[in-house]
């Protein structure tokens, strides 16, 4: 125990620590003065002792039990009055107030900043874009080296600033683009495994957008960056990790003559269209080293077999745990419900597995959802072979909400999209597809007439609703103009041609579905809010309307928001002008004379010597597959109008390689047929000679033998799309 008076070794280190930078004290008795400082006491070392006693300061001899008092607080207080009469010399605080509880006026007239308390604010280090980069890089070749797509996945999270994540995809392909198939396929993995959980959409879109705006640049070290590129956006279709309306969108921002242009037409013309693309692309980049997708799932497959089998749901626990694939279990979910539609006898131990699972938390909600989303999208495939899949599908997305798995807007999404589709049949398809190109049609004639005969020819009137709901999503992704002849279409079509029923209908379904059209149109919200709008004013839909369809959407909901978007709209002053002239005037089909130009052009080059595979070729370039009954109309009366058959040629071949399909020969044949009154005045022979040619088509099946015979002969054709 030290002497009276003298630090011990311990309070010698704590002393040295609180006077670090001050003048040394000499040896014998140090003395602290105590410094009020906020709330806490803070020692400091003294000079001189008989200094601080004349002034009335309190000393404390260290290691004594010797104190010199004075009249001054021992609480380390500041002994000024407090506004509210609390503290101040000689005074016990302010009433009912606590030792820890100093309160300090900065009004007071003798406010000390020094009495405020110590608060230290922690601020975030953020990192720049060029920090970002670099450590992306090493990430990635870290990846590329293992394989490990969780360890992908958290260093990725960790790494912070997901508003950067756009060139870690992009830095991901271009990189992926100069080694081997293996880290192609590598990097396409990753990416569908990280979507959503760890890079939002509009992330991964962006990070795409770049790399179409920078492929004039990677051509210079990577001469085949077209085709790879083009793979990767095919594949990230396939893997529905972006839209297909992301390649038509992203087109009209590239520039004109560039090679992201090149990228998207290859992507669309060499692998979406081509048959049975999604396996084609899915196997392009195969012989990996590490586990691919089709190998997980297969393993997926396998254990839910397994299970079925045993009823374990520890080892199936187990063997979903060891996959090691947490950004995959929708797959997972997926297989599970496809498993359990397909075999009523497993549905029970299918449900008892998935509950366990999301009850642990082995499978996130997020993953959970997605899963299901997956399996909604494919649904009218799973229909095809089996019949009941819709109605499981909704009482299993119905009882995922009860059960807490899913929510609950994720629900109504899925439940409205069935309903929608709950009676579609193969003929509802073919509808919705011959509805396409009357639509698309009419945006380049701006022709209303041929509309509504099209509608007639159609004879579906239970399919009007869906016609009006294609109609306007269709135009919400184009200009002005299409945006203006839409709303002019459906105020003409309404109550003569197309019911109000199916035109209320079809509105009601388009705010239904309103979530899902705006992950493809982002602005989707005000399009369509001013189009409800433009219906009100039209008198097509009665104000009251509003009011019911938003009873019926869930509240909360994108369709909510809209009517509500719509009703402030109408109840501005001069709505009604203001709303009339929000697209301004249609267009005049300049478009269609353009393409009737190159068709007549391109005939006369075949007809005065030219080759049959190119004129193939300039029919193909001309991408308007809905407009092909123009090219067969042409023909003909140009084969009547000169006596050539050659002309008859070219339309066999193009309909041996599927070019113009069986119901754009038909409609054009019809074409001729109806207009035969007016060709004879100038060529008496005209009739004949379609006859002619009618029947050698006929003979030489491009043209359907009952072609004129009982029915209108477009009647009943069904549209192949190209």
């Amino acid at each position: 125990m030290s002497s009276p008076g003298f630090l011990s070794d311990e309070q010698r280190k704590l002393m040295r620590s609180l006077s670090h930078g001050r003048d040394s004290m000499p040896e014998g008795k140090k003395f602290v003065r105590t410094v009020s400082h906020g709330q806490h006491a803070m020692p400091e070392l003294a000079g001189s002792p008989e200094k601080h006693e004349k002034s009335g300061v309190k000393l404390v001899s260290v290691g004594s039990a010797e104190v010199k008092r004075d009249r001054h607080s021992h609480s380390g207080k500041n002994g000024r009055p407090k506004k509210g009469g609390g503290g101040g010399k000689g005074t016990w605080g302010k009433l009912l107030s606590a030792d820890g509880d100093i309160e300090v006026d900065r009004n007071d007239p003798n406010y000390d900043s020094e009495e405020e308390p110590y608060q230290l604010v922690g601020a975030p280090v953020s990192q720049s874009l060029e920090e970002y980069k670099e450590k992306v890089v090493s990430l990635i070749e870290e990846y590329f080296a293992s394989g490990d797509v969780l360890s992908m996945a958290t260093d990725l999270s960790n790494l912070g600033s997901p508003n950067f994540h756009h060139h870690f995809v992009k830095k991901l392909i271009s990189m992926a683009m100069d080694h081997h198939d293996k880290e192609k396929e590598m990097a396409s993995v990753l990416l569908s495994a990280l979507y959503a959980d760890v890079i939002q959409p509009d992330q991964l879109a962006k990070g795409f957008t770049n790399l179409l705006e920078s492929v004039d640049d990677l051509i210079l070290d990577i001469p085949e960056a077209v085709d790879i590129l083009a793979i990767f956006l095919a594949r990230a279709v396939v893997d529905d990790i972006l839209p297909p309306a992301f390649l038509s969108k992203t087109m009209k921002v590239l520039a004109e003559g560039s090679q992201g242009l090149a990228v998207i037409q290859k992507t669309e013309k060499s692998y979406l269209s081509a048959p049975h693309h999604a396996e084609v692309i899915e196997r392009k980049w195969g012989g990996s080293t590490h586990t691919t997708v089709a190998e997980v799932q297969a393993k997926i497959v396998a254990l839910l077999k397994e299970y079925v089998e045993s009823g374990d749901n520890a080892e199936a626990c187990r063997c979903i745990r060891e996959l090691n694939v947490p950004f995959f279990h929708h797959e997972v979910v997926k297989k599970a419900l496809v498993l359990a539609m397909e075999e009523p006898a497993a549905e029970g131990k299918i449900w008892s597995l998935l509950k366990e699972a999301a009850e642990e938390g082995l499978i996130t909600s997020s993953q959970m959802s997605k899963g299901f989303t997956r399996i909604s999208d494919s649904i009218h495939d799973l229909a095809l072979d089996i019949p009941q899949a819709k109605e499981k599908l909704e009482t299993f997305t119905t009882k995922a909400v009860e059960e807490g798995w899913v929510s609950a807007p994720f629900s109504r999404a899925v439940v409205s999209e069935l309903m929608a589709g709950s009676a579609e049949s193969q003929e509802a398809r073919a509808f919705k597809a011959q509805a396409t190109n009357i639509i698309q049609e009419y945006f380049l004639s701006a022709d209303i007439n041929e509309v509504v005969t099209s509608l007639e020819d159609l004879a579906a009137p239970d399919y009007h609703a869906a016609f009006v709901k294609r109609l306007i999503t269709l135009a919400m992704d184009r200009k002005y103009r299409e945006k203006e002849m839409a709303s002019i279409l459906v105020s003409e079509l309404y109550a003569e041609v197309i019911s109000i029923a199916s035109i209320a209908r079809a509105y009601t379904l388009l705010l239904q579905s309103a979530e899902d059209t705006a992950l493809d149109i982002p602005d989707a919200a005000n399009e369509l809010s001013l189009f409800l709008a433009r219906a009100v004013i039209d008198d097509i839909l009665a104000p009251l309307y509003l009011e019911e369809i938003s009873e019926q959407l869930a509240e909360g909901s994108l369709g909510r928001e809209i009517v509500r978007m719509a009703q402030s709209v109408l109840s501005a002053r001069h709505a009604g002008e203001r709303i009339l002239r929000c697209w301004g005037g249609g267009g005049t089909g300049e478009a269609l004379e353009d393409a009737k130009d190159k068709i007549k052009s391109l005939l006369e080059e075949f007809e005065a010597g030219g080759e049959l595979g190119e004129a193939c070729q300039c029919i193909r370039d001309l991408d308007m597959s809905f407009f092909h009954h123009e090219v067969v109309k042409k023909a003909v009366v140009m084969a009547i109008e000169k006596n050539n058959p050659r002309l008859l040629m070219l339309l066999q071949e193009c309909a041996n390689e599927g070019l113009i399909t069986t119901s754009q020969m038909t409609k054009g044949f019809s074409r001729v047929m109806d207009a035969l009154d007016d060709l004879s005045l100038d060529n008496p022979g005209a009739k004949d000679k379609a006859a002619q040619y009618v029947e050698q088509a006929k003979k030489e099946g491009w043209l359907k033998s009952s072609f004129g015979e009982t029915e209108p002969a477009s009647n009943g054709t069904k549209s192949v799309s190209h």
